[in-house]
This record gives C-alpha cells, structure tokens and sequence, in this order.
C-alpha cells in the first residue's frame, strides 16, 4: 500500500514508524513531514489544511490509504473531503471532530449522556464570567477557550486576578482567535491524571494501553502549559478496576452519546481523565492521537497497524484482536529554550546518526528540518526521546541516558518525566 500521512511532528513521525513496521506498507509519503520524518517517509510540501492539495496528491500518485492526524485539519473537513473523492482515508468526519473543536459541545453532550466530568458553566460575555466566578469564589478555577488552542487554551486560575487575566487573554486579546468568543469555565477536579486513547469504529470502542502526560514545562509541574514534555506507559494509576468502571461510564456511553447525535466518530478517540475521590471523569476529549502519548502507546501496539486502520474505516474493528506489549515505555521531549514562549529556530542538533537517531532510544522528531546535512531545530518540541523496558524505571533511565548524547544550544527538558509523587 502507498499511504499518506497528514502532518509534521512527534505524533506523525511515531505513526510513521508504526505504519513502515507493516509488510502491507509499500511506500509512505508525509505532508508536510519533517526532517526526521524524512529518513522515513518521502516528505512532500503541502500544508495540512489544503484539502484541495491532498486529494490531487493522493489521486496523482494513486494513494491507497490517507491518515490524517492533527486536530486542525479534522475540524475542518480534511477527512470528508477525501473520503468523498473516494479515498480511503482514518480519521473523524468534521461533525464527529467536533467533540474536540468545540468544548461547550462536548461539555453538554457529557451533561445529556450523564457522563461524568467537572460541574461547570458556558460564557460568551467576558463580564459574566467574572460575575459568575467572583460570585463562586471557589479557586483554583479552570478556564477554558471552547475551540483549539494547540493544548494550550485551559488556564488555571489561583486567585480573581489570575481570573481576570485568563479571561482578558482569551475573550478580549483573543490569544486564541475566534476560539476564545465563548468559555468554559469549570470547577477544579483533585487527583491523577490518565490519557486514554482508543480505536473505534462507531461500533466498538477498543481502548489502547494507558498513557500518563507531563503538560508544564519545567520540573515539579512548574511553568506553564505546553503541548506536553513528557509521557509514560502504562500510568501507574490505570488500574484494571478503573479500566472496567472507564469502559462502562465512559468510553462506551461517549461512541453511543455521538451515534445518538448523528455523529458517528471512526478513527482515534482520546480520553483525558481525571481519577478523583468520585471516581474517574473526563476532563476533555480528543479527535485524534496524543502528542506525546502516541510515542509511547503506539510502541507497544504489538497488532499490524495497517489491519486495524482499515478495521475502522470498514466498521469491522470487532473482528480484530489488538495485541501490546508487556514493556513499559517512556518519552522525554526536548524542547527549545524559551518554549513554550518565544524560541529561536535553525540551531544545529548534534549527537544524532544520519537517520536522526541515537542508540538505546528511538528518537520521534516534533520539530527539525534537515539541511545541508545536519539537523536543525524548527520548532518548539524539538525530538521525542523514547524508549522501552521490561519496567518504568528501566524505559526511563534509558530514555535519559539517550538524551544526554543529544545536544543543541538553549535545549530544554524536564528531569521528572515518569516521577511519581508518593502522596499524590
């Protein structure tokens, strides 16, 4: 199979990886890709939301199968509109990605479905949710831009001036664009949090081995958010029992909730989770993988990746036994300084082969071009520095002991990835 693989960083180039490990995948193509993903795939240079682009891509160069995996590209229609040229293609329709891309929409499918998440109330007046929080004057407080942000758009608030300044950023400066016209804002959940991202086919939910994201960047959950800086597999806190009450309160209620809305979502659902006093509760959703969840999840997949794409896309998911590894897997992501602010582009990464890897890890590029060859740094996540063992402490002492033959200047990483607080 010729397949295509819509987007250009960390998550992409672990798809990548995953699909090329398939005996059914003859040629794989990204756009835009990366300059490590070039060491694997042919990068070729369409934007990710040019629709028009891909298909006359996909038709010219007799593509058999498209993977569209970042967010903006779902929520705008990237999926249906190769779909209805007739291409194969995995991913969310634009109604079904809505449960990402809108989260007043998903707030209120969980408040119908009796889902369970964080109380919580929908704004588009930035003076009533000051009245509404000032009148609470319950703190920390979470507030939330309803569209995409990157992962950045949930900022939690310690006091009313931190209130009053998340919601000028996002409701009056419009950091976020016409993703903050309307806000969230929710009560603050205590407790561990899980990823859990899952295959289905809008029949059958199957749910991937658990995940835990490092969001802050610096050490001790310091800093502000960004786009993650780390993760683990399995989550420590990801027992089987809370598997089992996950399954039956929230995976399989969220694919019937969207079926009932005449939303049926194929492709990769993303659980973010809360494990509190109450029980678990979702904390968002996703329309696709997680980045870096994916570089940890996908690496245990043990299954063809390729039968369970096309599993999905033909409604036949329950036929398919998805097999993963026992091993623990860890992901330390090294960052440009200033990230997730402002950062400087184009500096040289020294200490990776000419694929762009180090041995003892597998090294998933986020953010490098490949110039006059040598790798540079193009982006705020700049690699993800993975790798397995039989347990956590062993995947993480190898993943750090990888990242210290890396070098690039002003390079930035968190020393705490996997670390578990005791009295957490």
């Amino acid at each position: 199979m010729k397949i295509l693989v819509v987007g250009s960083g960390g998550r992409e180039h672990t798809i990548i990886r995953k699909l090329k490990e398939s005996p059914k995948t003859e040629k794989i193509y990204a756009a835009p890709g990366n300059g490590g993903i070039s060491k694997d795939a042919e990068c070729v240079d369409i934007g990710v939301m040019d629709k028009a682009g891909m298909i006359k891509f996909a038709k010219e160069n007799a593509i058999d199968l498209v993977f569209v995996a970042p967010d903006d590209p779902l929520a705008d229609g990237m999926v249906d509109a190769l779909t209805a040229e007739g291409i194969r293609t995995f991913g969310p329709s634009a109604n079904a990605a809505i449960i990402e891309s809108s989260k007043v929409f998903s707030k209120n499918l969980m408040k119908k479905y009796g889902i369970p998440t964080a109380d919580y109330e929908v704004f588009d007046d930035p003076a009533k949710v000051m009245a509404y929080i000032e009148e609470k004057n319950q703190y920390p407080v979470v507030i939330k831009a309803d569209g995409l942000a990157l992962g950045k758009g949930v900022i939690i608030a310690q006091n009313r001036d931190e209130a009053r300044a998340a919601v000028k950023e996002i409701m009056e400066d419009k950091k976020f664009g016409n993703s903050g016209n309307n806000v969230v804002v929710e009560e603050f959940l205590t407790g561990p949090e899980v990823s859990v991202l899952a295959f289905t086919d809008g029949k059958v939910v199957k749910p991937m081995v658990s995940s835990k994201d490092h969001k802050r960047a610096y050490d001790n959950d310091e800093g502000l958010n960004t786009g993650g800086m780390g993760t683990i597999s399995p989550n420590p806190y990801y027992t089987d029992e809370i598997a089992e009450i996950c399954r039956k309160t929230i995976f399989e209620p969220t694919m019937a909730a969207m079926n009932s809305e005449g939303r049926t979502f194929k492709g990769c659902l993303y659980f973010g989770l809360m494990i509190t006093p109450k029980g678990p509760k979702v904390i968002e959703y996703n329309a696709r993988f997680g980045d870096p969840e994916a570089q940890v999840v996908l690496p245990r997949l043990k299954t063809d990746f390729v039968d369970i794409i096309e599993a999905v896309i033909d409604e036949r998911l329950s036929e398919v036994d998805i097999v993963w590894s026992e091993q623990a897997t860890a992901c330390v992501i090294m960052a440009s300084g200033g990230y997730p602010l402002a950062y400087k582009k184009g500096i040289e990464i020294t200490g990776l082969d000419e694929n762009g890897q180090v041995e003892g890890a597998t090294v998933y590029h986020a953010g490098t071009k490949f110039e006059n060859g040598k790798f540079l740094t193009n982006g705020g996540r700049v690699l993800g520095v993975t790798s397995s063992g039989d347990t956590l402490d062993e995947a993480l002492k190898k993943a750090y002991a990888a990242v210290e033959k890396i070098h690039f200047d002003g390079v930035h990483y968190r020393h705490d990835i996997g670390v578990i607080p005791s009295a957490d």
